[in-house]
Formats: structure tokens, C-alpha cells, sequence
């Protein structure tokens, strides 16, 4: 295992700079609105790798942004405490819920120790306390699941399949039991690839790996309310401005589209990238958003103008990115390119941004 602050320049082809669109309207900019930015430009990626012939798959902060996981190389989940050490050597493990390797992981929304794992090939999703070594429940399913989301409350899962089904897991007593679990609710699946929760719990945003558009639907009785047309060729990512103002939508046409909350109108588009989008996710203050592509870099966008303000060149074509629930700070993993006569491919994690 290693760890390097920068990739090497061997490492990294060069990437050019997005092209910046026409100028936006006055009232849209950061001087207008008082909003001093950071400057990105002075940050370099940290690049943590781990030998292993798969790649990292997932990324996510717990709540309070104390806390990393990361999956998708074995049977193990490793946590880090960023403020602490990133070196691989310094992340708890946790590890026994898992007979394969895992594949995505989540946190609970309500607190910093709770969080669930997913692995397609034991169909299994695990729950954890990180203050414990142990699992605390472990589901199987009859189904493969691909990608896991918790409600604001963190009282349901939503849960996807490798078939492109949505189930639901709820948490909570039945009966005469004493002890509140997770279990299977008996909702019919609904057909999506990935879903996210309105900040209320009261409503789900459902895409599509194949469908142009996406769904808007009521929660917990799945009644679809609107299906705007997003992307040509699927809706690949999806995310939700913390200030409720926009979601953002990143399909194969390499192309992001923002659509306001109350209508459903698509009000900006960013073509900054040049490749399939990957994963998207809106800084803590919704002021930028960054964007993962099939390409080895990160792009930074300013939300109300679509303006790009930096690419992070990066060693992986990134499968994730999330920003820190507090900071000015995002996650990416992913696998280095192995190259003839070069090191062997590696499990990479890597943080951008202001981590102290």
C-alpha cells in the first residue's frame, strides 16, 4: 500500500480546460452576490493508492464530514478520518458481513456512526455501527443490489437492482418485538437505476441508465407527479442542491442539465465535459458542483451561471464524487490505467480541497 499527495506527471496525461460558455447574466455572478469563491486553483488532488487489481468503487462522508468510506475492492469497508491521516494503513476496517466483495456503501443522514453496504455478487446489504467491529444486521435478497440510498429520516433504504429495480427496505418495529430492524416492505419494486429523496422524505427522483428522461414520484406510494426530458442517450447521475433550488442530471451525452424544483424546467445547461457523466454532487452552500466523467478529470462549475471554474486532472476516470457535508472538499476514487513497462493498475482514493 502507498500513498502519494500528487500523482506523478508520468501518471497523468494531459487534459485540457473545458471551454468556457458566453458570458451570464450580471445578477448571476459571484461578485453580485457577495460570494467569495475559492481559489480551486491553488489546490492539488491528494492521491491515496492501494495495490489491488480492482477498482475502488465507492465513496461516500458520513454526516458530520468526520468520517470516509470507501468499497469496492474486497469484502472489506475502510473508514478514514481525513482530518487525522488518508494513509490506507490508518482506516478502521470493517469486515465479516460480506461473503464477496462490496460494492457500494451509505451513510445514515441522521448519524455519524450508521451506515450500510451492498454487494451484488452475496445480495446482501449489511448494516453498521462504526463504533463496533461487528455488523449489526445483515438482508439477503433475492436480487442483486447495485446502489443504496437512505432517507432524510433514515428510517427507509432504497435500494436498486442489477435488473434496474427499485425496492424499499423500512426500519421499525413489528409486533410484539422490542428491538426496531430493517426489513423488506412489501411496496412493489418501480423501475430506476438510481434514486434520491427530496429533503422532506416526501418525494423520489428516479433515473434511468436507458430513458432519456427522469421521474418525479411521490413517497411512500410511488405516484409519479412529472417525467421531464433530461438527455439523449440515458440519465446517468443525478443530485439534489442542498438548498432545494435545483437538481442537477448528467447523461451519456456528456452534458449536465439543472431544472428548477417548482417546475421542472431545465434553466441551465453545462457542456464542459467531453465524455459519458459518471456522478455529480453539489458543494454544502450549493455554490458549485462537481462533475465525474469517463474522462481523468473533476470538473467545477458554479452553479447559478454554469460557468466552469477549474478541472482537477486526475489519475482515474472517477466512478464517484461527493463533497464534504461541510467543506469545500470532494472524494473521488477509481483504478489507475495499467501501462506496458509502468506499475501495475491501483485502487486509488483521492480528496481536492481544503482538508484541514
Amino acid at each position: 500500500m502507498s500513498a502519494q499527495p500528487n500523482g506523478g506527471k508520468d501518471d497523468i496525461e494531459e487534459i485540457p480546460p473545458p471551454q468556457k460558455p458566453p458570458s451570464p447574466p450580471p445578477h448571476t455572478t459571484f461578485a453580485a452576490r457577495g460570494v467569495h469563491p475559492p481559489t480551486f486553483s491553488a489546490f492539488k488532488p491528494r492521491d491515496y493508492r492501494i495495490t489491488s487489481t480492482q477498482a475502488m468503487n465507492h465513496v461516500a462522508w458520513n454526516c458530520d464530514g468526520k468520517k470516509l468510506a470507501a468499497v469496492g475492492i474486497d469484502k472489506i469497508t475502510r473508514v478514514w478520518t481525513p482530518e487525522k491521516s488518508m494513509e490506507p494503513r490508518s482506516a478502521t476496517m470493517f469486515s465479516g458481513g460480506h461473503s464477496d466483495d462490496v460494492d457500494y456503501v451509505s451513510w445514515n443522514p441522521t448519524h455519524p456512526d450508521l451506515f450500510c453496504t451492498s454487494s451484488q455478487r452475496d445480495r446482501r446489504i449489511v448494516f453498521w455501527d462504526a463504533r463496533q467491529s461487528r455488523h449489526i444486521q445483515q438482508i439477503s435478497l433475492k436480487s442483486a443490489p447495485v446502489y443504496t440510498n437512505y432517507s432524510p429520516d433514515g428510517r427507509w433504504l432504497i435500494w436498486a437492482s442489477t435488473q434496474h429495480q427499485m425496492y424499499t427496505l423500512t426500519f421499525g418495529k413489528v409486533g410484539e418485538e422490542t428491538k426496531e430492524q430493517w426489513r423488506l416492505s412489501d411496496k412493489d419494486p418501480v423501475t430506476g437505476t438510481t434514486a434520491i429523496f427530496n429533503h422532506s422524505g416526501t418525494g423520489l427522483v428516479l433515473t434511468h441508465i436507458s430513458e432519456n428522461g427522469f421521474r418525479v414520484l411521490d413517497f411512500p406510494d410511488f405516484e409519479v407527479r412529472d417525467h421531464p426530458a433530461a438527455h439523449v442517450g440515458g440519465c446517468s447521475a443525478v443530485s439534489l442542491d442542498p438548498r432545494g433550488r435545483y437538481l442537477a442530471t448528467g447523461g451519456h451525452d456528456s452534458i449536465v442539465n439543472l431544472f428548477d424544483l417548482q417546475d421542472w424546467i431545465c434553466v441551465r445547461t453545462i457542456t464542459s465535459c467531453d465524455h459519458s457523466i459518471n456522478a455529480l454532487s453539489f458543494s454544502f452552500d450549493g455554490e458549485y458542483i462537481a462533475i465525474a466523467s469517463g474522462g481523468n478529470y473533476i470538473d467545477i462549475c458554479a452553479t447559478e451561471t454554469g460557468i466552469p471554474l477549474h478541472r482537477v486532472t486526475s489519475l482515474v476516470s472517477a466512478s464517484t464524487v461527493g463533497w464534504h457535508p461541510s467543506k469545500h472538499l470532494f472524494a473521488y476514487c477509481g483504478q489507475t490505467n495499467a501501462r506496458e513497462g509502468g506499475p501495475p493498475a491501483m485502487a486509488v482514493v483521492s480528496l481536492f480541497g481544503l482538508v484541514e
